[in-house]
């Protein structure tokens, strides 16, 4: 495995559940660590919780909206080339094809597949040579139940394979493909609701438990490390996907 010591990571979405994970393990490992998030609050909390990890120079956060070419663009031209990059973007959706209309089945999808296509034209030219990228993707959904989900989980395994293929060797690009867990992405259920949908999900999985963010967030430094993973998704969903 490579050492992450001294390298350049930046986590897009980074200020939150999975991301701010990924950035606390990362610093860990000695790396220097750049934070995205769209607001300045959460971009503060998150440097504060990661200074207290390492060095306030090892830790810088931010607020931007990376789904925004320009913005992501300003952003990582003025920062030297980063080594590692990782993309949380994309969202959630629940129900089938019949029970949506068009333009959210649509919207699921350009929320995923689109944006994860936009961050990477972005910031593909801009990570040093021998670096990774890593997109987000999802798991566990069924075209019954998680119709546009479903569909941009599958475009991002697939621009993953092709972009791996376009730009290596130079870079590597991956994705992780985590099942539901408790994070701020559910933050409009209601406790009762949480505590229904933490109870049901525990049941259908094999492993009868949710994954932690830490498990999760343990597959995209894995990713980063490992020189050899490529073109790959990893499917982080203690064995629903097999279901």
């Amino acid at each position: 495995m490579a050492s992450l010591n001294g390298s350049r990571i930046l986590v897009i979405g980074g200020t939150s559940g999975f991301g701010l994970e990924i950035a606390r393990q990362a610093l860990q490992y000695g790396a220097q660590v750049a934070v995205i998030g769209r607001s300045t609050e959460h971009a503060a909390a998150a440097k504060s919780t990661l200074g207290s990890f390492s060095s306030a120079d090892s830790v810088t956060a931010d607020s931007l909206d990376a789904t925004d070419a320009t913005q992501l663009k300003r952003f990582i031209e003025a920062h030297d080339p980063f080594d590692h990059v990782v993309s949380m973007m994309g969202g959630a959706m629940g129900g089938g094809f019949l029970d949506n209309s068009e333009d959210a089945v649509r919207t699921a999808v350009d929320g995923k597949y689109l944006v994860a296509l936009r961050i990477a034209r972005t910031v593909l030219p801009h990570i040093a040579d021998g670096g990774s990228l890593t997109l987000t993707a999802g798991s566990g959904g069924r075209p019954y139940n998680a119709s546009g989900a479903v569909l941009g989980n599958q475009a991002i395994e697939t621009l993953t394979q092709g972009l791996a293929i376009e730009v290596a060797p130079r870079v590597r690009v991956n994705a992780v493909a985590p099942w539901w867990t408790p994070t701020g992405l559910w933050r409009d259920l209601t406790p009762d609701q949480l505590a229904a949908q933490t109870a049901q999900m525990t049941n259908v999985n094999p492993l009868k438990r949710l994954g932690t963010v830490g498990e999760v967030a343990d597959a995209y430094l894995f990713l980063m490390r490992n020189g050899f993973m490529n073109a790959e998704t990893i499917h982080v969903d203690g064995g629903v996907s097999a279901l």
